[in-house]
């Protein structure tokens, strides 16, 4: 009797999580279906070849309406990766003191502060970025104002600073403590069991733990939009001010006229960024799996 109950409790537990692996399959699906859809209309006023292969973005021009994404791209892709080659260094660096060479006291001091950071709602570091880290950039690069890629990719940095510090530490804590053991009982420096032994040990939760930190980072709406200057132009270099596909949206999606090309088009600025994620979580999914054979 005890074993049947069991089995039928088993059996329920197992159907509660494949039905929740089934629900957040079709809102996934359902997603990607209201975004086609919505942007489908845009794309027979505006060519595929304007759409992705031109510069500007101006769909309120006074001779012409243009719709390209190729400078919202690179705005995107420059404070993204600004971000990750900000956070991955320090993010890594944290979690391996965190792990390996921090005091107990220590950690409990700093892994509050850590999510109290993942906590700060992004206005608040936009606002930061506005009045603090904006007026120190330009009085290092000796520029009028401080609100450009540099300040997006920083305020970006901070805010995937506690995913990869907090995941990075959790997979590194998940080595086997034999390893460890048996690299000191080989003669290695606890340095190098660090870097040489438990490090590649855990690469593959690192990687992952980068991967949704640039999740973070590429879907932040506030805080670019407060902090990079929002220009509708094609950046060349990183203290240029730059305008992503997020802020984009956000600055345009509540004043546009309802069915106009322009609204379409928006949407497909949506589906753009979605696509862009799936792909990166495809192939980082790919690369962890690969890793852990």
């Amino acid at each position: 009797m005890n074993k049947n109950i069991r089995h039928l409790k088993e059996n329920i537990i197992h159907g509660l999580f494949f039905i929740n692996g089934i629900i957040v399959v079709l809102i996934l699906i359902g997603i990607f279906i209201l975004l086609v859809s919505a942007s489908f209309p845009a794309f027979k006023e505006i060519s595929f070849k304007d759409f992705f292969l031109t510069i500007e973005w101006n769909p309120t021009g006074y001779e012409k309406e243009t719709y390209g994404i190729i400078a919202m791209l690179v705005s995107t892709l420059m404070v993204t990766l600004g971000a990750l080659a900000i956070a991955i260094p320090l993010g890594i660096g944290t979690a391996i003191y965190l792990s390996d060479i921090a005091t107990e006291k220590v950690r409990e001091i700093t892994k509050p502060i850590i999510e109290i950071l993942a906590g700060i709602p992004s206005v608040v570091v936009g606002f930061l970025g506005v009045v603090f880290v904006g007026p120190l950039i330009a009085k290092l690069f000796g520029l009028p104002n401080g609100l450009n890629a540099i300040n997006g990719a920083v305020l970006l940095a901070v805010m995937a600073l506690p995913t990869i510090i907090s995941l990075s530490e959790d997979a590194l804590n998940s080595v086997p403590e034999s390893y460890t053991q048996a690299s000191l009982a080989l003669g290695a420096t606890h340095w190098q069991t660090v870097v040489r032994v438990k490090v590649p040990a855990a690469i593959s939760g690192i990687f992952a733990a980068c991967i949704l930190g640039m999740g973070r980072a590429i879907g932040e709406t506030m805080t670019v939009l407060m902090a990079t200057g929002c220009a509708p132009a094609m950046p060349m270099a990183f203290t240029d001010s730059v305008r992503t596909i997020t802020s984009t949206i956000a600055i345009e999606l509540g004043e546009v006229p309802y069915n106009t090309t322009h609204y379409y088009a928006l949407f497909g600025l949506g589906l753009v960024l979605f696509v862009i994620t799936f792909i990166v979580n495809f192939f980082a999914d790919r690369i962890v799996h690969k890793h852990k054979l």
